[in-house]
């Protein structure tokens, strides 16, 4: 039984709920302390549940159409579905399962959310579809996590502001620039086999670049959401922070030495995700 768990947590790379995670919680205080909000610890536990499941969804489905593709591809093909530990229907079936049970939870939260939840689960599962005929497909994914906040904030007040969608801008600028940087890994892959990226399209060096510009527009959005928020020396400390991560990713990873990409995209981001997400809700609930 455990070890069948393990297997599904690796299926979905669980671990990787630290990029999306903070910035949901994130959402969800900065909703509390508006005059709309109210905590509870059934609706705390309502919105971790759905970032849970929206995100098994997506990462499942991504897997499971990828299948073809990640037994071709050398770095990939030790995956769980091409290396046979999961099977193809196994899989689908834990991705209908985790979509069912995002929908029911966001019934239980408010009707915005419920009503939202096939659009909010459409984007997290069209992401996987879109290397395949775009090269902005790095930005639909960071649309996808960045639901995250904006979610959050909609569970707890059941209304739209401008402040979370600064949040959900901000997401999806530093993740769409991470993932460019992810995938710089597979840019002769992703050419050999007609896939679509920002590397495969522009190459190693105007794929760094391309991030580069992306990721100042993030250092833009973190200034911005700071002063529309009224932040003080909580936010300041973890925006620097983050930004010094976001800055040393850069530096870490070159077209040629390609060695630490990992590192940039799973150590750096996630220390960044983190940091700035305790520094900035330590900042709204002391506000």
């Amino acid at each position: 039984m455990l070890e069948n768990i393990v297997k599904y947590f690796k299926l979905v790379r669980f671990a990787h709920t630290v990029f999306c995670l903070p910035f949901a919680l994130c959402g969800f205080f900065l909703a509390v302390k508006s005059p709309e909000g109210n905590f509870t610890w059934i609706l705390f536990v309502e919105v971790l549940l759905c970032m849970v499941f929206a995100r098994n969804t997506a990462m499942g489905f991504n897997r499971y159409l990828d299948r073809d593709v990640d037994v071709k591809n050398p770095r990939t093909k030790v995956r769980e579905i091409p290396s046979g530990k999961i099977s193809p229907k196994n899989a689908l079936i834990f991705v209908i399962i985790n979509a069912l049970a995002f929908v029911v939870t966001t019934y239980f939260i408010n009707q915005t959310v419920f009503f939202l939840s096939p659009v909010a689960l459409f984007v997290v599962m069209f992401y996987s579809y879109t290397k395949r005929f775009t090269s902005l497909c790095h930005f639909v994914l960071g649309a996808g996590m960045a639901l995250a906040p904006l979610g959050a904030y909609l569970a707890v007040t059941g209304q739209w502001a401008l402040l979370p969608l600064m949040y959900f801008f901000l997401v999806l600028t530093w993740g769409g620039g991470f993932d460019i940087i992810y995938s710089l890994q597979d840019a002769d892959f992703d050419t050999q086999n007609n896939l679509h990226s920002v590397p495969q399209a522009l190459g190693i060096s105007g794929a760094l670049k391309l991030s580069a510009v992306i990721h100042i527009l993030t250092a833009v959005l973190i200034i911005v959401i700071g002063y529309m928020q009224k932040a003080g020396i909580f936010y300041a400390i973890g925006a620097s922070i983050f930004l010094l991560l976001l800055f040393r990713q850069h530096k870490i990873v070159s077209k040629d030495d390609l060695s630490r990409v990992n590192v940039a995209f799973g150590t750096f981001n996630g220390l960044a995700s983190v940091i700035f997400s305790v520094f900035d809700i330590l900042d709204i609930m002391l506000s």
